[in-house]
């Protein structure tokens, strides 16, 4: 296959290098990494993403939870299965790119002149008259500007070097099912927020179902984003990896993945193509693992009057390996010899027959369903009536223990968001006071430098308080979501149980705000950290209120 590059440009790319910490394209090399070939001596970078269970059809260990409550209307919570299409062991993989694709990779597969003619990138003018460091600067950067058919391109093009019949040396790292090696592709978006959350690793630690992957107060180590990029798009690996090794998954660009963008990620109107992650250009606050967005790569111009290509500055890619479904004809005979046994005993676990919700409770409404059933039986044969007895009998018994288990677990999840209420008050108190103490501290070091050591301390305390605080309150929100999917007789019952149990005023105002703000997620399915974060300033801050929140 000829590609559209020159032999001198190739050579420039091949022979630019970074400090010893790594290549252009791998600039913070990990062990892990897969490098798969490029063109003049490229690489293309990728790590692999565990996910449990080696079945193809499902594990219940796969249904996660994405989306956020708190987030846009095209965030809601959903269940869904991730899966991976290179089983091994006890578990299966996807292959993710470390990193966004890069300038000087597109140029390698697809050569400068291409580039040239298909982007309206302001940067490749200066190409040719900026100075070697700041070209291999340059070339590090993500491509943007690409409208979505040329990524599509791209991605085709390299695919039919490296499976090239008279190369194959080049696929020789693919990861194989059967033999058979995987391609490239587009992450789905399933596939790419679980990696952005941190897949299994945040999963074990807990935090799988949290805005971000690590700490809000040390988003700038991990993300470019406005208030530190400033809409200036950086290059690659220059900011910490995510649990799973992955660079700018947050900020930085925003990604295309695969697919049309769907308002709810598998159902709902097709529109234009789903980008995920944020970029340079989005807000701090903003920033979040569910966040995805439409990019319309068809726009109505109405200057002109006329249907235009989209492509913008902050909107880039990375890559994907996946393989077809049925690779060999020994593959799918395994495949159909396996869903005979899913369809017994694992498709009840998935989302394919679930909504989402409160599990338990769906239980419950399924177990009410079979009543009507049992009297059409017994109708239809009286001589059944002794045993269908007996089966409604071991159900009204499951009933009840569904009941006290909804009892409990509302119980339990009150008590815990009660315990981050708490905590996160007592620390909001503490930041206010902080902030009384460096306000005094920066008047004093006007006066003297000594006091410069001081002013440094209580700076550092506050960060942490703050980000003490932030991580009680988004800790508080998940929690009073998760009892909001509960009816609100057992939030009644959670509250006369813990009633007992409450000795402070502050656990009382706390218990207020949570019954209060539960009931209205449970009536509107959203969280409102802001609005919530209101009340309790208002019941915290203001002496004069009462303990009673309105929700």
């Amino acid at each position: 296959m000829r590609l559209p590059t020159t032999i001198l440009f190739l050579a420039l790319l091949h022979t630019a290098s970074l400090p010893a910490a790594g290549t252009p394209d791998n600039p913070k090399p990990a062990e892990g990494d897969l490098e798969l070939p490029l063109p003049g001596g490229r690489v293309m970078v990728f790590r692999a993403v565990e996910v449990p269970g080696s079945a193809f059809w499902g594990d219940p260990r796969r249904v996660v939870q994405l989306g956020d409550t708190a987030g846009g209307m095209f965030e809601g919570l959903q269940r869904l299965q991730v899966s991976g299409s290179f089983p091994s062991g006890d578990h299966r993989t996807f292959y993710l790119g470390k990193y966004e694709v890069t300038l000087g990779q597109y140029i390698a597969v697809m050569g400068l002149e291409r580039l040239k003619q298909v982007s309206a990138d302001p940067r490749l003018e200066k190409l040719d008259r900026l100075n070697e460091k700041a070209r291999r600067k340059l070339l590090r950067e993500p491509i943007t500007y690409l409208p979505y058919p040329e990524i599509l391109a791209f991605i085709d093009a390299w695919n039919a070097w490296l499976f090239d019949p008279d190369h194959p040396e080049r696929r020789e790292k693919l990861p194989k099912v059967d033999s058979v090696p995987g391609f490239v592709r587009l992450p789905t978006e399933v596939e790419w927020e679980y990696a952005a959350r941190g897949g299994e690793p945040a999963r074990r630690a807990g935090n799988f179902d949290a805005a971000l992957p690590y700490p809000q107060g040390k988003l700038n180590r991990y993300a470019w984003h406005l208030g530190n990029a400033k809409h200036k798009v950086r290059p690659i690996g220059l900011r910490k990896p995510n649990p799973l090794g992955l660079h700018d998954m947050h900020g930085n660009v925003q990604e295309v993945v695969d697919g049309r963008f769907l308002p709810e990620i598998w159902q709902g109107q097709p529109g234009g193509i789903p980008v995920r992650g944020g970029s340079v250009s989005t807000p701090a606050q903003a920033l979040r693992s569910s966040l995805r967005s439409e990019l319309d790569d068809w726009s109505w111009d109405g200057d002109s009057r006329r249907m235009v290509r989209r492509a913008s500055f902050n909107t880039g890619f990375r890559l994907a390996i996946g393989t077809n479904v049925i690779v060999t004809p020994q593959v799918r005979t395994h495949l159909a010899e396996e869903y005979r046994r899913y369809l017994t005993e694992l498709r009840g676990s998935t989302p394919v027959g679930q909504t989402l919700g409160n599990l338990v409770a769906q239980a419950g409404s399924t177990l009410t369903g079979v009543d009507p059933i049992m009297t059409r039986l017994v109708h239809q044969h009286p001589e059944l009536e002794r045993d269908l007895k007996a089966i409604r009998h071991y159900l009204d018994k499951a009933r009840s223990q569904l009941d006290e288990a909804q009892k409990a677990n509302a119980r339990s999840l009150m008590q815990d968001a009660m315990r981050n209420g708490v905590n996160f008050s007592i620390f909001r108190a503490r930041v206010v006071q902080l902030e009384g103490a460096l306000e005094s501290a920066r008047k004093l070091l006007e006066i003297s430098t000594r006091y410069q050591a001081q002013v440094k301390e209580v700076e550092k305390r506050l960060e942490e308080m703050r980000a003490a605080a932030l991580a009680q309150f988004d800790a508080y929100v998940r929690k009073v979501a998760a009892l909001g999917e509960y009816e609100t007789r057992y939030l009644e019952h959670a509250r006369t149980e813990l009633a007992e149990r409450v000795s402070s005023e502050r656990e009382r105002k706390v218990m207020a705000l949570v019954l209060a703000q539960a009931e209205q997620y449970r009536k509107t399915r959203r969280s409102e950290p802001e609005r919530w974060r209101e009340a309790f300033e208002q019941i915290f801050d203001d002496p004069t209120s009462s303990s009673e929140v309105k929700p």
